[in-house]
C-alpha cells in the first residue's frame, strides 16, 4: 500500500503521515512543490525517530510521479496497481472499494485538495471519508490514517450495529452525497 501527498503544505502533517507510513510499512510518495523544506525540524519532530525508516520517494510533479510508476492502471488488472484520489467531492466512500496491496491513495494539499483537472479525469477512482453535518474536511494526517486503515475493505463486509444509547455510528450511517465537481477544469496554477 502507498500514500501519495500531492503538494503537501504543512510540515507537521507530512511528518505525522510519515510516522503512520513507517508503522504500517506503507510507502510515502511526495509530489513537489512543498510549502516547506523536507529537512525542517517540524517534520522530524512529528515523524519522531522513524523518518529514516520510511520508504520515501519524491517527485517533481504529478506527471513525474506517473512516469515513474508504469504499474499504475485505471483498469486494475491482476498484478497492476491502482491510484485512488481522496477528495470530499467523490461519489463513493473509501469503505466501498477494495484496495489492493500495491495500490496508491493520493491526498491533496491541505487547503486546495487534489487539482480538479486530475479528479475530472478519474471520477471512478475518487473516494471520500464520510463526515457528519457541515464539516468540510478532516485533517490530512487523520485522512491518511483512516484511508490506510482498511486496505482490504469489502462492500460485503458486515457493519456493526449502533446501540440506542450511542446513536448512529459512522459505520452504519449512509454516505451523504458529495458536492459536485466542476465540469470544466481550472486554469493551471502558477
Amino acid at each position: 500500500m502507498n500514500i501519495v501527498l500531492h503538494e503537501p503544505g504543512i510540515a507537521l502533517n507530512t511528518g505525522n503521515i510519515g510516522r503512520t507510513c513507517a508503522a504500517t510499512n506503507t510507502g510515502l510518495h511526495l509530489i513537489k512543490p512543498y510549502a516547506f523544506r523536507i529537512t525542517e525540524k517540524e517534520i522530524k519532530r512529528a515523524g519522531m525517530d522513524y523518518w529514516d525508516k520510511i520508504r520515501l520517494s519524491e517527485y517533481l510533479n504529478f506527471e513525474d510521479f506517473l512516469s515513474k510508476h508504469p504499474e499504475i492502471t485505471d483498469e486494475g488488472k491482476t498484478g497492476k496497481a491502482r491510484l485512488w484520489y481522496a477528495t470530499t467531492k467523490a461519489r463513493q466512500c473509501y469503505t466501498d472499494v477494495s484496495f489492493g496491496p500495491e495500490d496508491y491513495i493520493m491526498l491533496g494539499n491541505e487547503s486546495r485538495g487534489i487539482p480538479e483537472e486530475i479528479l475530472i479525469e478519474h471520477p471512478e477512482r475518487c473516494i471520500r471519508i464520510p463526515m457528519w453535518g457541515e464539516i468540510r474536511s478532516l485533517n490530512l494526517a487523520n485522512s491518511a490514517a483512516a484511508s490506510r486503515s482498511t486496505p482490504t475493505a469489502s462492500p460485503a463486509a458486515p457493519t456493526p450495529r449502533a446501540s440506542a444509547a450511542s446513536g448512529p455510528s459512522p459505520a452504519t450511517s449512509p454516505c451523504p452525497a458529495p458536492p459536485r465537481m466542476r465540469s470544466t477544469p481550472r486554469l493551471p496554477r502558477r
